[in-house]
C-alpha cells in the first residue's frame, strides 16, 4: 500500500508536466512539496521513492520522455540527501544512470556529471551530501569544509503590499527558531552515523548521549566526524567499509558515557534538515545589495563599532579611491597608504623600515614641503576592506619589504569559501533594479576588486503579483495584467517546466497565504511551505539562464543638460509627451490635424541577419510609441537581441477627407537610435517601472551593456595598439556583454 500511495504521486507529478494539472487548482505547485512531506513523516519509505523515481528514470529514457528527466532527478537526488540510509546498490543504480547522461546534450550531461560526482563521493563516505549542505547553511565551524552560505530574500517594498511583506518577515524569523549550532552539529553527527552504520546505530543513545554533554565536547566530536567523512570523500583509494569502521569508533566513545542497556537499538529515524540561514531585507536603497554582499564577507562581529562600520559603507565610495583606474597600467592590488605626504609626519629612524638599498640613496630622496594634513575620513574606510581580506589566502593589507636577490613569497590562491544566494520577489521590475545593482556592483569591482575573488554569487527570482500595475502605460501597448508584468518568468517557464511547476505557481501563493486570516492552520502552512520551497529552489537549482542587460544612453531636449546613463532588462517603452505651455499645445494640435497622432523619428539601427554581419539601416516616419523587448516570446528565440515594435502612423487621403490608421512595424536588432526630428520632446520608461521615467527626451541610443572588466581591459591595450581595430591580447579571451544569470533547476531545455 505505501509503495503504491508513493507510486500514484509520482505519477500525478508526471502528468502535471504534461499540462494535465490537478482538478483542484490550490494543488498546483504542492505536489512536490507534499511528496517529501510524506516521506519526511515516514524516513523509513525514503529507499522506496529513490527506487520508484530510478524506475521511473530508466523508463523514461527508454520511452524518450526527457522532460521527465530533470524534475526526476532533482527529486531523487533531493530525497537521498535528507534520507538516513540508502543502500550502495541503491546508490550505484542511480551513479550508472547519471554516468549515461553525459551523452545526452546540455543541460541534461551537465546535470548528470555533476549529481555523478555527488553520488560517488556518497557512495564513499556515506553522509557527506547532507553534512557539507548543513556546514555551509548554518555557516559551521569546520576547518576541512570552510564553506559558508547565506539566502538574501530582497522585496520592493512599492511592489509587494505590507501584508505581503510581514507574512514573509514572519516566517524567515520563524524558519530560524530553535536552529541553534549546537543543535545543527548534533544533527550532523547523528545523521552521518546512521549514514554510515545503517540499523546499527544506536540513534537513541547518540541523542541522549549528546544532549548530556557540555557544547564544548559536542563540537569535538561534531570535528571529529566531519574530518573522518572529509577525509574519506576526498581519498581517490577510500573504501566505504574503512570509512564505516572509522566512524564506528566513534559511535562506540560517544555512547561509552551511557549505562548498558538504557537504549536498545530502534529502526531507522529521520534527521530533520535544518533550514538554511535566511535574511528578509526590504530594498530600499540602490546600494544596498553591495552593502549586504560586504557585510556578508565581513561580517558587523568582526569590526569595531556597528555605528562606525554603517558610516565607514556610507561614505566609502571606490571611484573617489581610485578614480584614475581607467588610466593605470598597473592592475595591482589597492592599498591604503597612511603616509600624509608631509614631512613632519615621516616616522622616525627606529621607525624606518628595512629599505633593500643603500643609505646612500636615502639621503638623495625628494623633500617635501609644510602642509596641512588632510582629514583621513572617509579614506580611512579602506582599511575597513583590506581587514576583511585578512581571511584564507587573501594578500596582506602592506606589502612587505624584502631583500634584494631573494625571490618573493609566491602568495596562495584566493577562495571563494562564502556563497551569497539574492532570492528577488516580484515582477519584471524588481529585477530591472536588479540589473541596474548588478552593473553598478560589476563597475565598483572593475575599479577596485573586493567581492569577486572571495564570493560566488547566485541569483534566483520568484514571481509574485499582487494585481495593482503600477507601469507606464503607452499607446496600443497597455499592461495588460500578469503576463505583461511577468515576463521573465513565464520566459523561464517556458524554458524550463519544473520551474513552472515549483516556482512559477507561487505568483498566486504567496499573496494568497500573506492574507489568510490569523489560525494555527495557517502558520503550519506558511512556516512550512514558503520556506521549504524557497530552500528547495536555492538547493537544487543551480543552472543559471543568462539574460542580456541593455545599457541605454538618453539625451534631454535641455542642451544644458547632461545626458543620463542607464540599463534595462526587459522593456524600454517611449510615448508622446503631453505639451505643457498652451503654445506648444495649440501648435501640437495644428500638426495633428495635419499630420496625424505621434510626432516624426528618424530610427537608426542595426538590423540581425543570419550571417552576423553588421547592416545599417535608417527610416524616418511618425510614431506614436516604441515599445523595445529585451525577453523573447519563445524560448528557441535568440536572446541577444531586440524585438522592437513601432507604432508608425499613415496618412490616408481619400474621397471623405485625410485619416489615419497605424500599423506596426516589427524588428531585430541590437543596436538602435531613435531621434526626434522635430525637436518635439517625448517619455521613456524603463522595464515597466515609472519610477524609472525619463522626461524632455529628444534621442536615445539603445547597445548590449559591456561588461565593465572588458571596458577597462580595452582601454588599456588600446594605449599600447591605437590602431587596432579589433580584440588582441586579454580582451579576446574576456566577456565581452554583462549578462544577469538568473538560476532554475534546467536552464534551457531545447
Amino acid at each position: 500500500e505505501v509503495e503504491s500511495d508513493i507510486l500514484r504521486r509520482v505519477r500525478t507529478l508526471l502528468r502535471e508536466l504534461d499540462g494535465h494539472h490537478p482538478a483542484c487548482q490550490c494543488d498546483r505547485g504542492m505536489l512536490r512539496w507534499t511528496l517529501h512531506k510524506k516521506i519526511d513523516q515516514n524516513p523509513s519509505n525514503s529507499s522506496v521513492l529513490v527506487r520508484i523515481l530510478v524506475k521511473e528514470l530508466e523508463r523514461a529514457e527508454r520511452g524518450d520522455f526527457r522532460h521527465y528527466i530533470i524534475p526526476l532527478l532533482h527529486t531523487l537526488m533531493y530525497t537521498l540527501i535528507k534520507a538516513p540510509c540508502i543502500s550502495d546498490e541503491l546508490c550505484s543504480r542511480v551513479y550508472d544512470f547519471c554516468k549515461k547522461l553525459l551523452t545526452l546534450p546540455k543541460p541534461f550531461c551537465t546535470i548528470g556529471l555533476d549529481y555523478a560526482v555527488r553520488l560517488k563521493m556518497e557512495r564513499t563516505a556515506p553522509g557527506v551530501l547532507y553534512q557539507r549542505m548543513v556546514i555551509s547553511e548554518q555557516s559551521l565551524k569546520s576547518d576541512p569544509f570552510p564553506y559558508q552560505e547565506k539566502i538574501f530574500i530582497f522585496a520592493d517594498p512599492e511592489l509587494l503590499s505590507e501584508a505581503i511583506c510581514n507574512a514573509l518577515v514572519t516566517d524567515t524569523e520563524a524558519a530560524q527558531v530553535s536552529q541553534s549550532p549546537r543543535a545543527c552539529m548534533c544533527y550532523v553527527i547523528i545523521h552521518t552515523m546512521q549514514a554510515a552504520l545503517g540499523e546499527g546505530c544506536d540513534i537513541s543513545g547518540l541523542k541522549a548521549s549528546l544532549q548530556d554533554m557540555p557544547t564544548s565536547a559536542v563540537e569535538h566530536w561534531f570535528r571529529q566526524v566531519v574530518a573522518a567523512v572529509e577525509c574519506a570523500g576526498n581519498e581517490a583509494s577510500a573504501d566505504r567499509e574503512q570509512h564505516a569502521e572509522r566512524l564506528e569508533k566513534i559511535h562506540r566513545t560517544i555512547l561509552s558515557s551511557l549505562r548498558a542497556g538504557d537504549a536498545p537499538l530502534g529502526g531507522l529515524q529521520g534527521t530533520p534538515l535544518p533550514n538554511p540561514n535566511i535574511s528578509f531585507h526590504l530594498w530600499t536603497e540602490d546600494d544596498q545589495l553591495w552593502k549586504e554582499l560586504v557585510l556578508f564577507i565581513r561580517p558587523l562581529s568582526q569590526s569595531c563599532e556597528p555605528d562606525c562600520l554603517s558610516q565607514d559603507l556610507d561614505n566609502f565610495e571606490i571611484q573617489d579611491i581610485i578614480s584614475d583606474c581607467e588610466c593605470c597600467e598597473d592592475t595591482r592590488f589597492s592599498v591604503l597608504s597612511t603616509d600624509s605626504g608631509i614631512e613632519r609626519d615621516l616616522p622616525t629612524a627606529a621607525e624606518e623600515p628595512l629599505a633593500p638599498f643603500s643609505t646612500e640613496t636615502d639621503q638623495s630622496r625628494l623633500q617635501r614641503k609644510g602642509g596641512i594634513k588632510k582629514k583621513p575620513s572617509p579614506l580611512e574606510s579602506m582599511a575597513f576592506l583590506q581587514a576583511g581580506c585578512n581571511g584564507p589566502g587573501a594578500k596582506p593589507p602592506v606589502k612587505p619589504q624584502r631583500k634584494p636577490g631573494i625571490p618573493p613569497e609566491p602568495t596562495a590562491p584566493l577562495q571563494r569559501l562564502h556563497t551569497a544566494r539574492i532570492v528577488l520577489l516580484g515582477d519584471d521590475r524588481i529585477l530591472g533594479r536588479l540589473a541596474q545593482a548588478y552593473h553598478s556592483l560589476r563597475k565598483r569591482e572593475t575599479r577596485r576588486v573586493f567581492l569577486t575573488p572571495r564570493l560566488n554569487l547566485q541569483f534566483y527570482y520568484i514571481p509574485v503579483v499582487t494585481g495593482q500595475p503600477n507601469t507606464l502605460a503607452v499607446t496600443d501597448h497597455t499592461a495588460t495584467g500578469q503576463e505583461e508584468l511577468c515576463e521573465v518568468a513565464g520566459y523561464l517557464s517556458r524554458a524550463d517546466p519544473w520551474y513552472e511547476s515549483n516556482i512559477n505557481t507561487l505568483c498566486h501563493v504567496i499573496p494568497k497565504l500573506a492574507t489568510m486570516p490569523s489560525s494555527p492552520s495557517k502558520h503550519l502552512v506558511t512556516d512550512l511551505f514558503i520556506i521549504d520551497v524557497i530552500a528547495y529552489y536555492v538547493r537544487m537549482g543551480v543552472q543559471p539562464v543568462c539574460f542580456q542587460v541593455y545599457a541605454v544612453k538618453i539625451f534631454f531636449n535641455d542642451p544644458a543638460q547632461e545626458p543620463a546613463e542607464d540599463v534595462f532588462l526587459t522593456e524600454l517603452c517611449t510615448q508622446v509627451q503631453e505639451s505643457i505651455s498652451h503654445r506648444e499645445l495649440s501648435m501640437t494640435k495644428k500638426k495633428m490635424t495635419l499630420d496625424g497622432p505621434g510626432i516624426d523619428l528618424t530610427v537608426t539601427y542595426r538590423k540581425v541577419v543570419v550571417s552576423d554581419r553588421a547592416k545599417e539601416l535608417a527610416m524616418s516616419l511618425r510614431s506614436t510609441g516604441v515599445v523595445m523587448k529585451a525577453i523573447p516570446a519563445d524560448e528557441t528565440e535568440d536572446m541577444m537581441c531586440l524585438n522592437v515594435n513601432i507604432t508608425e502612423i499613415i496618412r490616408i487621403n481619400n474621397l471623405s477627407g485625410r485619416s489615419f490608421s497605424a500599423v506596426a512595424n516589427r524588428l531585430k536588432t541590437r543596436n538602435i537610435k531613435i531621434r526626434s526630428t522635430e525637436q518635439k520632446p517625448f517619455m521613456v520608461c524603463l522595464d515597466k517601472d515609472r519610477r524609472r521615467a525619463y522626461r524632455n527626451v529628444i534621442s536615445v541610443e539603445v547597445s548590449p551593456c559591456l561588461e565593465p572588466s572588458y571596458c577597462l581591459q580595452k582601454t588599456r591595450t588600446m594605449k599600447f595598439n591605437l590602431h587596432e581595430t579589433e580584440d588582441v591580447g586579454l580582451v579576446k579571451y574576456m566577456p565581452k556583454s554583462l549578462l544577469l544569470p538568473i538560476n532554475t533547476f534546467a536552464g534551457v531545455i531545447q
